[in-house]
């Protein structure tokens, strides 16, 4: 009898052990999402990716309704290299799995004024923090425009870049 109490204890004492060893990792991992979803955000905020990728974002010294944060722009960035604009990412990231995110901006090289070498030498994790925070607003927007090359006039507004010096 008292073998039978002893290991019905002990039985107790392991499934009681289980359930809080479940319930902190079970917690541990909602945090951690948490956490990688807010430094998505904090390294978009800091990073600048607003200025270019969200509408409005620059001129407003910030104050846009995160509802429209990275939905890409229309406004163009002209020069030697021709017309660029800011790529909707709510709408890219939504055709990459976090993997090709990873490989993507690890290799990435564009035209400017995207400043891809910030992203070149980006930790994985904070790739996977961004692609997490943006994938987290979900699709908004449109595409923006194609890209113009030298000597085509953009239809819309844009700023001009000098020539870089010789």
């Amino acid at each position: 009898m008292k073998q039978a109490l002893r290991s019905a204890a002990i039985a107790v004492t392991v499934a009681v052990g289980v359930g809080v060893a479940t319930t902190a990792t079970v917690a541990a991992g909602k945090k951690a999402a948490v956490s990688s979803h807010e430094h998505g955000r904090y390294i978009v905020t800091i990073g600048g990716c607003n200025d270019c990728h969200t509408p409005g974002y620059a001129m407003t010294g910030g104050k846009v309704d995160e509802k429209q944060w990275l939905t890409g722009d229309s406004l163009g960035w002209r020069g030697p290299w021709g017309t660029t604009y800011p790529v909707n990412l709510r709408l890219y990231m939504q055709k990459l799995t976090e993997k090709e995110w990873v490989e993507k901006a690890r290799h990435l090289t564009a035209r400017p004024p995207m400043p891809f070498w910030a992203l070149n030498e980006m930790k994985d994790a904070d790739l996977r923090a961004i692609y997490r925070f943006v994938r987290a607003l979900g699709p908004a927007g449109q595409p923006a425009p194609d890209y113009v090359p030298p000597g085509q006039e953009p239809k819309g507004p844009y700023v001009t870049f000098p020539a870089p010096p010789k």
